[in-house]
């Protein structure tokens, strides 16, 4: 380990002179509207590919800094022009950009961009980015299966996401369709809305109670762990969970909620930490899955163990969609009405497989998890920093899951990238605990 406390004062001063001068100085942002396009040459031609919308603010700036897209609140935009950053936002009436028009924006000259988790950031986009003199690219947000990260390091681009700010709110979705589901509550609106409802009836809507059942989780990770929380606290539920490591935190938050429940008279919650997922699916009432994607977890919930989970189970996926075989979910709700499901996620997303809309036992959102506002300005934020920081050559933070200092709006975020995947291929320096830094 080699610390350097040297040059991390460097940066700090440099830091903080740049910061104040920018804040004494600062006027309004300048805001253009522009239409930017891109030459393609195809068959010996040269034609102009279709143009793209974008706003600018501070047009004088030293870096050219790109976003993809708009993204929720300002103080991202205020850092990075703070920081001498020329801002260009993608404003395209279009919901997903296509490689060609990410293209037409980083241009022959970009210093950063900022992306979304609907692109395809591989090998030709790294490519152009690297060329046009670019250092980082940010996913605003903390999965990045759509980003090549080899083909990033291999141009020398850092890639950064967003750790660290979507825990309890991911975790309070999952919650709520968990009781949506077996309250049947999307149903009920429905109805409702209909003008069919005539009176109370014994029979109508009638649901699941979640209290005393056994909430199970698949994945007890950040998330899993504090949507199990949640599920034990808010409703009584017992909990049995699977994963490769043991949750010690977990077991004994219910250890210790069990024991204030005994020593106020009520029945005390349980848990228990399974051996397989299987153990998991027969024995929960609800299941939400946690894990994450890779080749071991593709259909992870298959038509085998949709078979194995109760006739009356809820299962909820906040995690990613092609963890379920989607089809296989399709037919299983159509042959069993009281089995429920809520879904954030989808196997080949933003499209539900055929059948799947008509299911009345069907709770389904449109990839909202983490749209809460302040988790969703915080994950525009620390992808600016991502970004910001490369560009000035700042270290990693030594923690990319501890993240609250970068989201005080009262104080300067420390100099340092909240988070860069690849950080360690290529060779990045970190700024650890003890404020030094350590080559890698």
């Amino acid at each position: 380990m080699v610390r350097n406390t040297h040059n991390l004062r460097h940066l700090l001063s440099l830091y903080t002179r740049t910061a104040r001068k920018a804040a004494d100085v600062r006027k309004p942002h300048t805001l253009i509207p522009r239409i930017i396009g891109r030459a393609e040459h195809k068959e010996g031609k040269t034609t102009m590919a279709a143009p793209v919308q974008i706003e600018v603010w501070n047009p004088n700036g030293k870096y050219r800094v790109v976003s993809t897209k708009s993204m929720p609140g300002t103080r991202w935009i205020d850092l990075l022009v703070q920081q001498d950053c020329r801002l260009e936002i993608c404003t395209q009436k279009k919901t997903i950009l296509s490689v060609e028009d990410i293209l037409a924006l980083i241009g022959d000259k970009c210093d950063g961009v900022i992306g979304q988790l609907t692109e395809d950031w591989g090998e030709t986009l790294f490519s152009a980015l690297s060329k046009a003199g670019g250092k980082a690219f940010s996913n605003m947000a903390v999965g990045y299966n759509n980003v090549d990260v080899n083909a990033a390091t291999k141009y020398g681009v850092a890639v950064g996401n967003t750790p660290g700010v979507l825990t309890e709110t991911t975790a309070e979705l999952a919650a709520s369709l968990s009781l949506a589901a077996a309250r049947r509550i999307v149903e009920a609106d429905e109805f409702m809305r209909n003008g069919k409802y005539e009176g109370w009836l014994p029979h109508l809507f009638v649901g699941n109670l979640l209290k005393g059942q056994t909430v199970g989780v698949i994945g007890a990770g950040r998330i899993g762990s504090a949507y199990a929380r949640m599920m034990v606290e808010g409703f009584k539920m017992n909990l049995i969970y699977y994963d490769l490591y043991q949750s010690t935190r977990l077991e004994n938050f219910v250890t210790a909620y069990g024991q204030f429940l005994k020593s106020n008279g009520e029945q005390p919650v349980t848990w228990k930490r399974a051996s397989s997922m299987d153990e998991v699916l027969r024995e929960a009432d609800v299941i939400s899955l946690h894990p994450v994607l890779d080749k071991t977890t593709f259909h992870l919930v298959n038509k085998e163990r949709l078979a194995m989970m109760k006739k009356e189970a809820i299962l909820v996926n906040c995690s990613r969609g092609p963890v379920v075989d989607e089809e296989a979910l399709v037919q299983h709700l159509r042959e069993n009405p009281m089995f429920r499901v809520g879904l954030d996620v989808f196997e080949d997303e933003p499209y539900m497989k055929p059948g799947l809309a008509d299911m009345k036992n069907a709770v389904v959102v449109p990839h909202i998890a983490s749209a809460s506002k302040w988790t969703r300005e915080g994950m525009a934020t620390l992808a600016a920093l991502n970004v910001l920081g490369k560009i000035k050559g700042y270290p990693v933070w030594h923690d990319p899951n501890k993240v609250d200092v970068f989201l005080n709006e009262n104080a300067l975020p420390p100099p340092a990238c909240p988070s860069i995947v690849n950080s360690k291929a290529l060779g990045n320096f970190f700024l650890t605990q003890s404020s030094s830094i350590r080559i890698l």
